[in-house]
């Protein structure tokens, strides 16, 4: 059994790796998709265009300034000598963002009153205006803090002190690159099983494997071992770079993420099996694997959370394994998870590739007798 078994997965191998368009199709858009969405997919702004209407002569406005242009994340474009043109900037999209500093502010500020100030930022995007303005109130809340110590006036009337846990910078980065090792790993593993029984079919050598010795279980083995190794490889690539090259920390146990991917590759194989055993041609395998992919990533919560989904998409995607494979992903990376800490995402896991592969047994079993 165990030669048959070697033999097969042997062929599964050769399959796939034998011309150079299969190889570079497993180990190039892969690490092409990880750097484009590693350096693209990011919710930090680091050059937030701005202009400034400056009316106040005071030391007040231009130390508030001085500390808006001298933060990494701004660049005045200009400075204008009326409001007026703050309308051409933003509307031409030049400048995300216009700060007017009124003829009263460092008067306001000497007398112990609010500064008058005003910061107008472009809305037609509204999560990068969000982004910018929590930016820039940073900043000015840091100088008048400063301003009332320094002068002995009376302080801002409350101090927001602000702490994040797990992502001390708030680098999106952080967030963004562990949900990218499952995605990528999910699409790799997909495609790999999605393919495997049906280019045996479009081939003509399923007929082969009929009148060959092998049982139901053998074949649909052979099928899942190779895919599970090279999900694997792929898992273990793209973890290696996260860590490596783009500085994401592995907070948690590496057991706990290894146990994790094991059984979302098992997941992630019954599903493509599934896919393979249904298609007739390696045309409908590759449709049926990204008609499955596309929701599967929407409703995994790599982008938005899943609380904020309606209430019956949410039941959904609890039949999505990568769901489960991105709290484990972004709990063994960041939130220092173990085992025991993930358990409620491992069961889920494990119940979803035993249905998928059994399911896929019956469809092999189906598709031979």
């Amino acid at each position: 059994m165990w030669r048959r078994l070697i033999a097969l997965i042997h062929k599964e191998f050769l399959a796939l790796l034998r011309d150079k368009a299969s190889r570079f199709v497993l180990i190039g858009p892969p690490l092409i998709q990880l750097l484009v969405f590693s350096y693209a997919a990011t919710y930090d702004l680091s050059n937030i265009a701005f202009v400034v209407v400056n009316d106040d002569p005071g030391l007040a406005g231009r130390q508030v300034l001085a500390r808006l242009t001298g933060a990494p994340s701004f660049h005045q474009i200009a400075t204008l000598p009326s409001t007026d043109g703050i309308a051409a900037f933003i509307d031409s999209g030049r400048a995300l963002m216009a700060v007017h500093i009124e003829r009263d502010f460092t008067r306001d500020l000497l007398a112990g009153r609010p500064g008058p100030m005003q910061i107008i930022i472009d809305g037609r995007n509204s999560n990068t205006a969000t982004i910018a303005l929590n930016y820039a109130n940073e900043i000015i809340l840091a100088f008048e803090a400063d301003w009332a110590a320094s002068h002995g006036t009376p302080p801002p009337p409350a101090s927001l002190i602000t702490r994040a846990w797990y992502n001390p910078d708030l680098l999106s980065r952080w967030f963004v690159v562990p949900g990218i090792v499952g995605l990528l790993t999910f699409v790799v593993t997909i495609l790999v099983s999605a393919l495997s029984v049906v280019r045996e079919r479009e081939s003509g050598t399923y007929d082969q494997l009929l009148v060959s010795p092998y049982r139901p279980w053998e074949i649909l083995l052979g099928k899942a071992i190779p895919g599970f190794l090279i999900g694997g490889a792929e898992a273990a690539l793209i973890s290696a770079a996260a860590v490596l090259w783009f500085g994401v920390p592995l907070t948690g146990n590496p057991l706990a993420l290894v146990l994790g991917l094991a059984l979302f590759l098992i997941s992630a194989i019954g599903i493509g099996l599934v896919i393979s055993a249904l298609a007739a041609t390696q045309q409908q395998g590759l449709l049926g694997a990204f008609l499955f992919l596309v929701p599967a990533i929407i409703l995994s919560g790599f982008a938005s959370p899943i609380a904020n989904m309606p209430v019956a998409v949410q039941y959904l995607t609890r039949l999505n394994p990568m769901r489960y494979l991105m709290v484990i992903l972004r709990g063994a990376f960041l939130q220092g998870d173990g085992i025991h800490a993930l358990a409620d995402q491992y069961w889920p896991l494990a119940a979803l590739g035993l249905a998928s592969m059994t399911i896929a047994a019956w469809l092999v079993r189906r598709r031979m007798y």
